[in-house]
């Protein structure tokens, strides 16, 4: 079988289940643990984020589920993408690989801002201050506009990022093995963190575990652990990536549900554990701050100061392994799209040495490169969500759909009480799309608008060339 999806893709199927894995744990674990955790405890949830990220990491496993049957079920590369058009036509199948060519391309420039930020820490620590002028954006956001900064480019993201675009393209096999050392490097770090934190929480600032609400929805209380846990839930994307691998899986029916699930599970652990240690050594409310896990460890003592730098190391590590986890995945949709003639044929071309979409993964980094380069992190992480969660609704109706139109269709894994899960996953991020806002429907509504204009225009292209 391998031998035969070889021949077909061109791919190289190179990917067990512990590379899979990785590969979960290298995107999910990033910004979500080194920052979100901080904030989504001071701003909504207090010591109860913990249940925050328990109740995101419950509606990821509904998604995730729907993921595993459909990856486990198809022959083809590209994600959510690849299924969406199988089970609902090729026009909605193109919009939510449009998404996620927003969710990819957009969250790896994000994760390289956030990578260049700690570098310039890390070497302020060590007395070797970098100049802002080539570390910081061109640009800001005030009240929902960019202005001038005066910085000229923000060098070390569009560095990072071109690193990254070297390991997709020389192959999986290869990136995997950078990111499996890069994964193990920022596992370790938290590890460590979470064993010598253990030690010096103090259990009196757990209580109230729930703080009361202030009367306002959202800030604490019952109200405060569920708007937590919309704000976390962007720290579990990721887990999708793994699906755009299915084609480079050794044994995809069984590696790649096994890796999606698995990558779930080891971070919910390792979030839980942390947003304890965090909470137990520092009061929540002081720890909306850039560096909370800095911070904790700053708490603990000068007896664990040796633990500072590494903070900063795990963080850089944890950071490098999701943008190149991204760098991955995006050439994989633009691949599929090129595949069924949505996208010009150059996007499907493979290497001859490395059988990689390089060409498709040059474009990519070019584009995140200068993202990451001229705009600041929060104008880029505003437009991430969205556009995931719409994906993960689509995936989840896709596993309905597909049990009604093709019943007896072999299944290696199925989703558990259909259709109750993927209604509930279809349910959580709708809502979860809800609480995002109306400039959140806006920035989407006009992407939807722009990627169906370039869908019926190729539609068109491809009718007169017939």
């Amino acid at each position: 079988m391998n031998e035969d999806r070889d021949h077909r893709s061109g791919l190289l199927p190179a990917l067990g289940p512990v590379q899979l894995v990785l590969l979960g744990v290298g995107c999910i674990i990033g910004a979500g643990i080194f920052v979100i955790t901080g904030s989504a405890a001071a701003d909504y949830a207090g010591p109860a984020v913990s249940l925050s990220f328990l109740l995101a990491a419950f509606a990821c496993a509904c998604a995730g589920l729907c993921y595993s049957e459909l990856a486990a079920t198809s022959k083809e590369s590209g994600g959510a993408y690849s299924y969406t058009r199988d089970a609902l036509g090729p026009r909605i199948g193109w919009l939510v690989g449009w998404n996620l060519i927003m969710e990819y391309l957009v969250a790896a420039s994000f994760v390289a801002v956030g990578w260049s930020g700690y570098l310039s820490a890390l070497c302020d620590s060590v007395g070797l201050s970098l100049p802002k002028a080539f570390t910081s954006a061109p640009f800001a956001l005030e009240n929902g506009h960019l202005v001038a900064t005066g910085a000229l480019i923000n060098l070390p993201a569009a560095l990072i990022i071109g690193l990254a675009t070297l390991c997709a393209v020389i192959g999986v096999k290869r990136s995997s093995a950078a990111n499996m050392v890069v994964v193990l490097i920022k596992v370790a770090v938290i590890l460590v963190v979470i064993a010598v934190g253990a030690f010096h929480v103090d259990p009196t600032l757990w209580t109230p575990f729930i703080p009361e609400n202030t009367g306002t929805f959202g800030q604490y209380g019952i109200s405060g652990v569920m708007k937590a846990a919309g704000v976390v839930f962007i720290a579990y994307i990721g887990f999708d990536a793994v699906a755009t691998t299915a084609l480079e899986a050794r044994k995809p029916q069984r590696d790649v549900p096994i890796g999606i699930l698995g990558s779930l599970a080891v971070c919910t652990v390792l979030y839980i554990a942390m947003s304890l240690v965090l909470t137990g050594t520092v009061p929540y409310t002081q720890l909306s701050v850039p560096s909370p896990v800095a911070l904790a460890v700053a708490n603990m003592g000068e007896g664990v100061s040796w633990i500072l730098p590494l903070v900063s190391l795990g963080a850089i590590a944890g950071l490098t392994s999701v943008i190149l986890v991204l760098l991955v995945a995006q050439p994989r949709v633009f691949f599929a799209m090129a595949q069924h003639r949505i996208l010009p044929s150059v996007f499907g071309k493979v290497h001859p040495t490395y059988r990689t979409p390089h060409i498709a993964t040059l474009i990519t980094g070019g584009v995140a490169a200068a993202l990451a380069a001229l705009f600041p992190i929060d104008f880029l992480a505003e437009l991430v969500s969205s556009g995931t969660l719409l994906a993960f609704m689509m995936v989840s109706v896709s596993v309905i759909v597909l049990r009604k139109t093709r019943p007896n269709a072999p299944r290696p894994f199925r989703v558990p009480l259909v259709p109750l899960i993927p209604i509930v996953s279809i349910a959580v991020c709708g809502y979860l799309i809800s609480v995002l806002g109306e400039h959140a429907y806006l920035r989407l509504g006009i992407w939807l608008a722009i990627g169906l204009v370039i869908y019926e225009l190729r539609k068109k292209h491809a009718a007169a060339m017939a």
